[in-house]
């Protein structure tokens, strides 16, 4: 599936993901391909990247997420790889 995390400033992350856990508002959930429509906020913490290269975290200030046919868009307040 397709990530991105965008701050006001610039675009952080941008690529194909097999999986990305996400430190929501309400407690930690993850998503996978094919994930149902998702509209959630996100409290600041890391957010976990599983890709074919590996594991990788970036750290994001809260926001919101919305995942759509395999799109996955977060709208981070801040953001540090």
């Amino acid at each position: 599936m397709h990530l991105e995390i965008i701050t006001p400033d610039r675009k952080v992350f941008e690529g194909e993901v097999t999986a990305a856990q996400f430190p929501g508002a309400d407690g930690s959930f993850e998503v996978l391909n094919n994930h149902a429509p998702l509209i959630a906020a996100l409290r600041a913490g890391e957010v976990m990247l599983t890709s074919a290269t590996g594991r990788e975290a970036i750290r994001i200030e809260g926001g919101v997420v919305e995942v759509l046919r395999n799109n996955v868009i977060v709208l981070a307040e801040g953001a540090v790889v």
